[in-house]
């Protein structure tokens, strides 16, 4: 019934921004200003976009079994040579391999139309591209923008990855060698947007995802507004679709989105490895807000890493959690440099496996030969007006290669199996108002 219901609020285009409310004195946890562009929840109307070319019109067949990848690249080409314009599927499905938005063009999906991915990996042509913390040559994603500023994705449509041919490839991998990696599956994205400003997805459904559903790498000022973001996790378990990818940004809201996945829902990234921090390919990211956003199944709302090197001024707030296996999460990998801070999570109900995550995170770990173990760090975390049903409320791990400061629980109301509470872990760690099934921790 549950899932008939998040169904049905897609369908009617319900916006998950009618809870939202206002904060007094808003500021990052820092101290810092949030500007008046994060206050600014405009949507991107049709009529401004230019130009319009609807797939149809230019060449492009209506026909779901054909995979059209060259004509629609040359609707998008054509687009961009006459000066720009918004590319437009209409109703029907269409198959496509890897597409490439140029400057001044931008996607925009009608009710109805689908643009789904092709699932042979033949037709995403590997070129640069950035995974899991590293610049390298791999597959596209179906929808590609590079150094495309002003770029959005509009519309009441869908983006399809159709990824279960690979997903069953990658478990089949799995059950020859468990130790495989990531990346030894070739696997397309949904979405991949490098170096590119001033960009907005809103409405639209992102469903299917091969690999991971939304990835922006070194963008800046880029909102994603009520989108419907999903893969399954139970009949067809559809492995590392992680929702959101934010990979050295600056300025990204996330607000009234839908998101379950069968992995992170939003995973702040940036690079690893033991010299991560020295590497000009990677970066922090600094002013996330996470607002009125709803989470079904995932392995965490907000995932710090697993390959990230600093994070700071990341606000999650006035979110529902439905069935995330954490609901913060900061995985501290034994061979990167991580410094985690500033970070909080406020005015927060639901349900969740895990509240707070800390602990190594040792999968596929390399030090490359370095001596010691780089020290990593989390700084200046709160967690605040939080009423949660959870198994483990404090889940934090002592480990000597991670320094732990100023951690603050206000008002919190949760319901939990496993009640421990390690305060010698953290330096400074403060507790007001915190309820423990009902009982008041000291």
């Amino acid at each position: 019934m549950k899932n008939i219901f998040r169904i049905l609020i897609c369908i009617i285009g319900f916006s998950q921004t009618s809870f939202s409310q206002h904060y007094a004195n808003d500021k990052f946890p820092d101290g810092s200003e949030i500007t008046n562009w994060f206050k600014d929840y405009s949507k991107i109307q049709l009529k401004d976009l230019g130009k319009k070319y609807t797939i149809t019109d230019f060449g492009v067949a209506k026909d779901s079994t054909k995979i059209q990848t060259i004509a629609i690249q040359k609707v998008i080409d054509k687009a961009a040579a006459n000066g720009g314009g918004v590319i437009i599927i209409p109703k029907g499905v269409f198959l496509s391999g890897a597409l490439f938005f140029k400057p001044k063009t931008t996607l925009y999906l009608s009710e109805g139309g689908v643009l789904k991915g092709s699932d042979n990996i033949a037709d995403f042509p590997i070129m640069p591209s950035r995974m899991e913390g590293q610049n390298l040559d791999y597959f596209p994603a179906l929808v590609n923008a590079y150094g495309v500023d002003n770029f959005s994705i509009s519309g009441k449509g869908t983006i399809n990855g159709n990824g279960k041919k690979y997903w069953d490839a990658f478990w089949e991998r799995r059950k020859e060698n468990p130790k495989c990696t990531n990346l030894e599956v070739s696997r397309p994205r949904l979405v991949f947007i490098w170096g590119s400003n001033n960009v907005q997805l809103q409405d639209v459904k992102l469903i299917n995802s091969g690999f991971w559903t939304n990835h922006f790498y070194k963008c800046n000022n880029v909102k994603l507004l009520d989108l419907y973001i999903f893969s399954p996790h139970l009949t067809s378990k559809a492995p590392s679709t992680d929702a959101i990818d934010i990979d050295i940004c600056t300025n990204f809201l996330v607000k009234g989105c839908y998101l379950s996945v069968n992995d992170d829902a939003i995973a702040l990234k940036g690079g690893k490895g033991p010299y991560a921090d020295q590497d000009k390919n990677n970066g922090p990211n600094a002013n996330i807000i996470i607002e009125d956003c709803t989470f079904g199944f995932c392995h965490s709302a907000l995932t710090n890493g697993s390959e990230s090197i600093h994070n700071r001024n990341v606000i999650m707030r006035n979110c529902k959690i439905d069935g995330a296996s954490r609901l913060l999460w900061l995985k501290m990998r034994p061979d990167t440099p991580q410094r985690y801070e500033y970070i909080r999570v406020e005015d927060i109900k639901g349900e969740a496996k895990t509240c707070l995550a800390v602990f190594a995170w040792k999968q596929f770990f390399d030090l490359k030969g370095r001596p010691d173990v780089p020290l990593s760090y989390g700084d200046h975390i709160t967690l605040k007006n939080i009423d949660l049903k959870c198994d483990t409320f404090y889940g934090v791990e002592n480990d000597p290669n991670v320094r732990l400061s100023n951690f603050s629980f206000e008002n919190l109301n949760i319901q939990a199996t496993k009640t421990s509470i390690d305060k010698s872990i953290i330096n400074g760690v403060n507790f007001t108002d915190v309820y423990v099934n009902k009982q008041l921790v000291e």
